[in-house]
């Protein structure tokens, strides 16, 4: 997720206390009840996806993947580690780590992660405009690179346009309705290498207008409507009826899914026209 000046769905809570401090525990606690799981599903799917993107090349030079909204790198761990979300969440709410200072978290935390690390690991790049979360995640090893950047507000830095440049695979799956078509019209304007999009999406949020920014930059989106990823538990029928209202305006059912209490997501991948075309 991100911090400061942001873009949510109306109703929707927000927990800006948590996306910014100086660990992850705080963000474990409040999350982990609530059964916040989007990053356990897209866990499969994004390590399928940079295996296509490396096949697209051709090679076998790992794929630079940039996780948008990374927060505290969990994408990047799910991705590069032997670990799940429910062990990540075990980890974080343990007696063990429970006693440690930050400081002393992150040596801890580099030895879970390097005991982890899987062979086809391959460089995370981390964007999000919460810095201390950004940080935290470099230091504990789960970041190659880490940008603490809005660009909503701002263009990207020079080292963060380089970065984006050696990227090959997006991903994101808590950020798109804090962020919108600005902030990938700004990644997309810095490629230099083609870039693919794997983006988890709630269903209360339009996502057309990212669509057709990614359109306009040669790339081509597709979903699967009848196919849906829960996200998680809502925080109160207040949140659920606002859930239920914007997904009847943008025209889905939400009879079993945000009507039973749960937010939900689609998957959306793009990819480069011509690359889509090759593939056939």
């Amino acid at each position: 997720m991100v911090a400061g000046p942001v873009i949510a769905a109306a109703g929707k809570t927000r927990f800006d206390d948590i996306y910014n401090e100086p660990d992850p525990r705080a963000y474990v606690r409040r999350l982990a009840p609530l059964e916040y799981e989007i990053p356990h599903h897209a866990q499969d799917v994004f390590r399928r996806t940079r295996t296509d993107r490396s096949a697209a090349d051709g090679t076998d030079a790992p794929v630079t993947v940039l996780d948008l909204c990374c927060s505290y790198g969990f994408n990047a761990a799910l991705l590069n580690h032997h670990v799940t979300l429910a062990e990540l969440y075990a980890h974080y709410t343990s007696p063990e780590a429970d006693a440690l200072t930050t400081t002393e978290l992150i040596e801890y935390d580099k030895k879970f992660y390097a005991s982890r690390r899987r062979a086809d690991a391959t460089p995370v790049i981390g964007l999000d405009s919460a810095e201390n979360a950004v940080q935290y995640a470099l230091a504990a090893g789960l970041l190659d690179e880490a940008y603490a950047e809005n660009l909503e507000h701002q263009p990207p830095s020079s080292r963060l346009r380089r970065a984006v440049a050696a990227t090959g695979l997006i991903t994101v799956t808590g950020g798109v309705g804090y962020i919108t078509h600005r902030t990938f019209r700004a990644l997309l304007e810095c490629r230099q290498e083609p870039i693919w999009l794997s983006a988890f999406v709630l269903r209360t949020v339009p996502y057309q207008p990212v669509i057709d920014e990614l359109k306009a930059h040669g790339l081509t989106t597709t979903t699967d409507p009848a196919r849906t990823y829960p996200q998680r538990q809502f925080t109160s029928a207040a949140e659920q009826r606002g859930a239920v209202e914007q997904v009847l305006r943008a025209g889905d059912d939400p009879t079993g899914l945000e009507a039973e209490g749960r937010y939900y997501t689609r998957l959306y991948q793009s990819r480069p026209l011509r690359m889509k075309d090759s593939q056939k």
